[in-house]
């Protein structure tokens, strides 16, 4: 049985995570106008349709997409996006609250931004194009899918703590282990877990309140 997980680990992967999906965060941009009441929601619906098509696609494997670490990890990339967004509409910035909100809800993990901070701290050197790719690679719809395969493939690392992120209803997902159809299931069992993340997200970050997506 492999060792648990050190914090150490886990903060590293989630900071690169944070770093190399922002910017994609940024481009899906919701329309400035929308009311503030509706902003969670539009991370939970709409960002969350976008996301769901690429976090369903493995399912094109059918249950073999679940001996590859291939399932949780692109669904685990895209989730990040509406978990980064739904924090950005509350001004979560501190990259040591986002790493621990991260944590949170994607890994079920307690990693309170007081232990992340000195572990931040410890981190040296930078990514940028090594890992992220050339910035004009990372433009457009194709430059978006590139990010979220590189965040899959960072997310590897961490693959045994991915089964907890939030997941989609049993029926869509039962139907995702069946070859070609199973990409149906797939698509609906993500979506329903992306609208889960950004619940989970909102209500982490306004303890009491109920949020409805």
């Amino acid at each position: 049985m492999a060792p648990p997980l050190s914090d150490a680990v886990v903060v590293d992967v989630l900071r690169r995570l944070d770093r190399l999906t922002a910017p994609l965060v940024r481009r899906l941009g919701r329309p400035p106008e929308l009311p503030a009441a509706e902003r969670d929601a539009w991370w939970a619906t709409r960002a969350a349709q976008v996301g769901a098509v690429a976090g369903g696609l493995p399912r094109l494997a059918g249950r073999l997409a679940d001996l590859l670490p291939l399932q949780n990890t692109v669904g685990t990339a895209v989730q990040s996006l509406v978990v980064l967004g739904v924090a950005g509409e509350h001004g979560v910035t501190d990259p040591a609250e986002r790493v621990a909100l991260l944590s949170a809800v994607l890994l079920d993990r307690d990693l309170p931004a007081e232990r992340v901070r000195p572990l931040l701290e410890r981190v040296r050197g930078s990514y940028v194009e090594a890992a992220f790719g050339a910035r004009e690679e990372r433009a457009g719809l194709a430059g978006a899918g590139r990010t979220v395969w590189r965040a899959a493939r960072l997310l590897g690392r961490i693959d045994e703590a991915l089964d907890a992120r939030p997941k989609g209803r049993l029926g869509a997902r039962a139907l995702s282990q069946l070859p070609v159809v199973g990409v149906l299931g797939g698509y609906a069992a993500e979506r329903e877990a992306l609208r889960r993340a950004a619940r989970m997200t909102a209500e982490l970050l306004e303890p009491g309140r109920r949020v409805t997506v």
